[in-house]
């Protein structure tokens, strides 16, 4: 089969988004170059023959990233690579910087492309108990409160590496005691209802726009044994949805949280938590000041690099 190559030249901090434009318009699988991945890896067998190998050896782009989508001969995706370049210039005016947002394409022979990036993909400690680990991956723990999420990172809706869900991951190992119902909003690859499923929630009901983030999500959470009993579905953030639950989850763009605030709070139980990333600094003042009209109670803001997290509280009329 011949196939087509789109690559896109952005940001670290614009990946996730750029990944999903591609994954809308049909993609079969990504391919991602990361310049900020590279500082988390250690030494390991990242050779061609499984040898150990310094990271700091390996070649790779020193800035930014680089991302490369394929799809199939019946997707005549030449057509889209000026709807391609837009969508990516446009993700400038939800505050996400794009870098060069440059856009190649070229035709390539069917190959081994599906596993080309698994070299550039290796366990990640997200958090002091959280250890993100590809499927393929023989990982061992390494201390016995570690817990282990295994991804298939092909689908590429976010493999907790990004700044945005690593403050997410954080604030649920803050709120979450154990036994809590939950609603993941925009669950990309399931990887927040797979963490709070190993931190001890008891129900979690996930939900994205995208049917096909969708299948991605399902498919990992399917990698996952104690997870398997996430349900997940397609819908518009909660419309529609009348639940009663202890956390509501959203790692999404700050534009989308607004119109999510009123909902989170109509299912939220009295002293329940929500919880939201996806926050750029000149967003987070809105942020704060809608869910405060909204009636919540500011629990704790947190930054990592460009990015905010936020738990907020829904007050219990019993505590006063």
């Amino acid at each position: 089969m011949k196939w087509t190559e789109i690559t896109v030249q952005t940001s670290s901090e614009a990946v996730e988004a750029v990944s999903n434009i591609l994954m809308e318009l049909g993609s079969s699988g990504l391919s991602i170059e990361d310049a900020a991945d590279y500082a988390k890896l250690k030494a390991g067998r990242y050779g061609d023959y499984g040898e150990i190998i310094d990271p700091t050896k390996l070649i790779h782009i020193e800035s930014g990233a680089m991302i490369s989508a394929y799809f199939p001969e019946n997707i005549n995706i030449r057509e889209q690579v000026d709807l391609i370049r837009e969508k990516v210039t446009a993700l400038k005016h939800v505050g996400l910087n794009t870098g060069k947002a440059e856009v190649s394409i070229v035709a390539v022979d069917d190959k081994d492309w599906a596993t080309e990036w698994e070299k550039y993909y290796h366990p990640v400690r997200i958090t002091h108990f959280l250890t993100v680990v590809p499927q393929w991956e023989d990982y061992q723990i390494q201390s016995p409160h570690e817990q282990v999420i295994r991804l298939d990172p092909g689908m590429a809706f976010g493999t907790g590496t990004h700044p945005t869900t690593q403050l997410t991951l954080q604030a649920l190992e803050t709120v979450v005691m154990g036994g809590e119902s939950m609603i993941d909003v925009g669950t990309g690859s399931g990887v927040l209802s797979i963490a709070a499923k190993l931190l001890g929630v008891d129900t979690i009901f996930a939900t994205d726009l995208d049917e096909v983030a969708v299948e991605s999500a399902q498919k990992n959470i399917n990698l996952n044994p104690q997870a398997t009993s996430i349900e997940v579905v397609a819908n518009d953030l909660l419309n529609g949805i009348n639940k009663h639950v202890d956390l509501v989850v959203a790692n999404i763009l700050a534009e989308i949280i607004v119109p999510l605030i009123p909902q989170a709070w109509h299912n939220l139980n009295d002293g329940g938590y929500f919880v939201t990333s996806g926050i750029i600094a000149d967003k987070i003042d809105l942020i704060l000041s809608e869910m405060k009209a909204q009636g919540f109670k500011i629990i704790q803001t947190s930054k990592m690099k460009d990015w905010y997290g936020v738990i907020a509280q829904k007050p219990n009329p019993d505590e006063g």
